[in-house]
C-alpha cells in the first residue's frame, strides 16, 4: 500500500527531511496547513483523507484514509474557486518534470544557488521551492511566514532565489537576490528585472508559464477565451475521483489571449464584474491602481449598483491616512491606462485587504 502522510509540522528543516523520507519510502505528502483554525483543520484533512500523519514524532495511522496510486508524490489541499477543500494528486514524474524546467528557466546553480521558502508549504508555491531544494540537492532557508526584515537578512546571508506575490515583493529590496519568482495575484506592469511573472495553477505543479511563455514541454491555448494547459505537471486527479482534464487539456478557469505566443491574463471567470455591459477583471484595475502613490494596498470588487448593475469598486489601503488618495484620482489614473469604463465608481478605505496565506484577495471577504 503506498501511504499519504499528513505533515504536521511547521516549515522548517524537520518538514524538508520528512518530505525527502517519505519520497525515498515511495509515499506520496500531504502538507498540513498548521496555521488553520481546527474546525477548518478538520475539514480540510477529511476532504484529502491521508492514510496517515507525522507530527514530528510519530507517524499515526488516520481512520478511513485513502492509500496513494503508485507514482502519487504530492496531494495538496486547494479550495480554488469554490470555498471548499480539494486534493490535488500529483504525480513524482509530474513534480520531477516541473524542477526540471522551472530551475532551467532560471539557471538554477546549486553549487551557487540557496533558496528561500517564506510563503506556505501547504501551498504549490512553498512546496514547489521545497521539491525543487530535495530534488536538484538545493540548499534552502525556511521562513516561518513572509517578514520583509527576516526576508532580507536571508538574502544578505546567501539566499538568492525565492518565491513570492507581488505584495510581498514591494516590501522589500527586491535586488538583494538573483531571481525572484512572482505569482499569485496580478502582476504589476512596472518591477524589478530579477523578477519573473509565472502562471500555473496548483493542478499544474503551479507556474509553468514564464513571462506568459510556456516552458518546456508545457502547451497554453484559449477557447472562447478560456484559458486551457496541456503539459506533463498536469494532476493526475482529486483524491475525490474525479479529473477535471477534457481530453488531456485543463480548463484554467481564467480569461485571457495569445497574441505572438505571449498569454496575457485577464483574470478569474467568476470575478468579472459587469458594469454598464461591459466587462471588468478587477486584476487588470488592480495592476492600474498599485502604481498610485498614494496607496500601500487595494483590491477591486463589483457592488451592487441600480443604474450600472455592478459599480467598480476600489477598496484602498492609503499609505498615510491622513492623504488619502481622492475618487477622481483614482479614475484619472486607471483611465490612463485602461479603457474609463474600467475605472473605479466608487472607494472605500479599509485598514487592510483580506489575503490568503499566499497573498491572494480573499474576494467574498471584501
Amino acid at each position: 500500500m503506498r501511504r499519504v502522510v499528513g505533515i504536521a509540522l511547521p516549515p522548517n528543516q524537520a518538514f524538508v527531511d520528512a518530505v525527502r523520507r517519505i519520497w525515498d519510502a515511495e509515499d506520496a505528502v500531504f502538507p498540513i496547513d498548521m496555521r488553520l483554525p481546527d474546525a477548518e483543520l478538520r475539514k480540510v484533512v477529511e476532504s484529502v483523507r491521508p492514510t496517515h500523519v507525522f507530527d514530528g514524532s510519530d507517524t499515526v495511522p488516520v481512520e478511513r484514509g485513502v492509500p496513494a496510486d503508485e507514482g502519487d508524490a504530492v496531494v495538496i489541499a486547494t479550495s480554488g474557486t469554490t470555498g471548499h477543500a480539494k486534493g490535488v494528486v500529483l504525480t513524482r514524474e509530474a513534480i520531477e518534470h516541473m524542477v526540471r524546467v522551472t530551475n532551467a528557466a532560471i539557471g538554477v546553480d546549486p553549487a551557487t544557488d540557496r533558496w528561500l521558502v517564506c510563503i506556505p508549504v501547504a501551498h504549490m508555491g512553498g512546496f514547489s521551492v521545497v521539491a525543487r531544494s530535495i530534488l536538484s540537492d538545493t540548499p534552502v532557508e525556511m521562513l516561518p511566514a513572509f517578514d520583509a526584515r527576516l526576508v532580507e537578512e536571508a538574502a544578505r546571508r546567501g539566499a538568492t532565489l525565492t518565491a513570492l506575490v507581488p505584495a510581498a515583493m514591494r516590501r522589500i529590496d527586491a535586488g538583494l537576490f538573483r531571481k525572484i519568482l512572482l505569482g499569485g495575484s496580478a502582476i504589476p506592469p512596472t518591477r524589478p528585472s530579477n523578477t519573473v511573472a509565472t502562471y500555473g495553477l496548483t493542478e499544474s505543479c503551479g507556474g509553468i508559464v514564464y513571462e506568459g511563455r510556456p516552458l518546456e514541454g508545457v502547451e497554453m491555448r484559449v477557447v472562447d477565451h478560456h484559458v486551457q494547459l496541456k503539459s506533463p505537471t498536469l494532476l493526475r486527479e482529486y483524491r475525490s475521483g474525479t479529473d477535471p482534464k477534457v481530453d488531456g487539456w485543463l480548463p484554467t478557469g481564467d480569461v485571457g489571449s495569445i497574441t505572438d505566443g505571449v498569454l496575457t491574463v485577464e483574470g478569474r471567470i467568476d470575478e468579472m464584474i459587469n458594469t454598464g455591459g461591459e466587462k471588468v477583471w478587477p486584476s487588470r484595475v488592480e495592476e492600474a491602481l498599485a502604481m498610485h502613490p498614494k496607496i500601500f494596498d487595494v483590491a477591486v470588487t463589483g457592488r451592487p449598483d441600480v443604474e450600472w448593475t455592478e459599480a467598480v469598486t476600489a477598496v484602498v489601503v492609503p499609505l498615510d491616512p491622513s492623504a488619502v488618495p481622492t475618487l477622481d484620482e483614482l479614475r484619472q489614473c486607471v483611465k490612463g491606462v485602461l479603457p474609463s469604463y474600467m475605472a473605479p465608481k466608487r472607494v472605500e478605505y479599509v485598514d487592510e485587504i483580506p489575503r490568503s496565506g499566499l497573498g491572494k484577495v480573499r474576494r467574498r471577504a471584501l
